[in-house]
């Protein structure tokens, strides 16, 4: 075990939670800086892969994860008139393995309550410079806090921070965002399957169940609606009676779930952005989750990316005295992990979220074909599932996370 430090981290979302949970138990000394005065979830679900979950079980918190959790087995795309676009069963890599659908609600409860110095969270604290060499940062009023050994920049894809790293190689916001909401999952068809409806590239749906959360045992779908940034206002102004039956005609089990969605509010809004770091650390300074690597949500790997980078820097950490080494060795494990997934991001965005039509017209054609040649198929998996290491590796998964997926899959009454 390396020294103690004291630490700062500059955010509270997934990646921050994480940091602060795995560091606080090896005995650092961390604070935590969040800007939102009431610091909490802020989406309404993802999709856990196993590489994600392979942290939690590293941090023994599975069992809570999987409690509140819905296990999704299939990702399903299709357009209006039934012709499958996308077809890929987690059994076709392991027939143990499942993805985790969450709500983002429960995810923060589970990492907050696993926290042991809740009192070290400062909340209303919007922290907008750090003093890289020194270790201190200054907050929106001016305010200096440190020194600290080490701050870790959390603050997710819109980073005030990420600049000050000088290794910028692109930093943009992609045009297409979405709208979503949590909607109760009643009698939906498919509890166990990410299913997602396509008008070219220019319209998608997605449903996916997420399960329950603290405090609240209604099993729940997580709704979406791709949508270009610039055209959220004019949305609102068309107004809702036209939007839903817009939905009615292209997937009438969708609008029946959004029965209980009226207005406008009800849907909050989304936006992403794709940022590249030549080298994600400077000095005292170091970057996490999607302020070192942001991209679009198309493989829908944002929180398993955080909960790895959280994962791999404590454990380069552990293995260096020296920050410096220390932060060179996780930048070095974690791009090795990140590049390709960024790359497909990157590519496959414009195949879904774009006016491109031709484009849409040959992913609807070959994406379902490409996806039953056997090496194709293998990296698909693998990519979808955040296993795919490089162009030709493999990451490893924990067999004590494997046998724990295959042991609830096993139990009666779990499908």
């Amino acid at each position: 075990m390396a020294s103690r430090r004291t630490i700062a981290i500059v955010g509270y979302g997934t990646a921050g939670q994480a940091l602060s949970v795995l560091l606080s138990r090896d005995h650092h000394q961390v604070h935590v800086f969040e800007r939102a005065a009431a610091p909490g979830p802020v989406g309404a679900g993802f999709l856990l892969q196993p590489s994600g979950l392979d942290v939690l079980w590293q941090m023994d918190l599975l069992p809570q994860v999987l409690q509140h959790g819905a296990a999704v087995r299939r990702l399903y795309g299709e357009t209006p008139c039934g012709r499958a676009v996308m077809d890929i069963r987690y059994d076709g890599l392991d027939a143990r393995l499942h993805g985790v659908g969450m709500q983002r609600g429960a995810l923060f409860s589970v990492l907050a309550q696993a926290w042991e110095q809740p009192g070290n969270l400062q909340a209303d604290t919007s922290i907008v410079e750090v003093d890289t060499a020194g270790g201190r940062l200054r907050d929106a009023q001016g305010r200096w806090h440190g020194p600290y050994d080490l701050v870790i920049a959390a603050d997710g894809a819109g980073s005030q921070l990420r600049a000050q790293v000088q290794g910028t190689a692109l930093d943009r916001e992609y045009p297409w965002g979405a709208l979503w909401c949590l909607l109760p999952g009643g009698d939906w068809p498919h509890p166990a399957e990410l299913r997602q409806r396509y008008v070219a590239a220019r319209k998608m749906i997605g449903l996916l169940p997420v399960g329950t959360r603290p405090g609240d045992a209604v099993p729940r779908l997580s709704f979406f609606w791709s949508l270009p940034r610039d055209q959220f206002a004019q949305w609102e102004r068309d107004g809702m009676a036209r939007w839903l039956e817009e939905i009615a005609a292209l997937w009438p089990q969708a609008h029946q779930r959004l029965d209980g969605v009226q207005h406008s509010a009800q849907l909050a809004r989304a936006g992403y952005r794709d940022a590249v770091m030549t080298h994600w650390h400077r000095e005292r300074l170091v970057l996490v989750g999607d302020a070192a690597h942001a991209m679009s949500p198309q493989l829908g790997q944002g929180v398993n990316m955080a909960l790895m980078d959280a994962l791999a820097l404590r454990d380069a950490l552990r293995a260096h005295a020296g920050h410096g080494a220390a932060l060179q060795a996780y930048q070095a494990q974690r791009r090795a992990h990140v590049a390709i997934y960024q790359f497909w991001s990157r590519w496959l965005t414009p195949l879904f979220q774009s006016e491109r039509d031709t484009l849409a017209r040959a992913r609807d054609v070959l994406f379902g074909p490409m996806g039953r040649v056997p090496g194709g198929r293998g990296h698909m998996l693998r990519v979808l599932t955040g296993t795919q290491r490089g162009w030709l590796g493999k990451l490893p998964l924990s067999p004590g996370l494997v046998q724990a997926l295959a042991d609830r899959t096993a139990a009666p009454g779990i499908s």
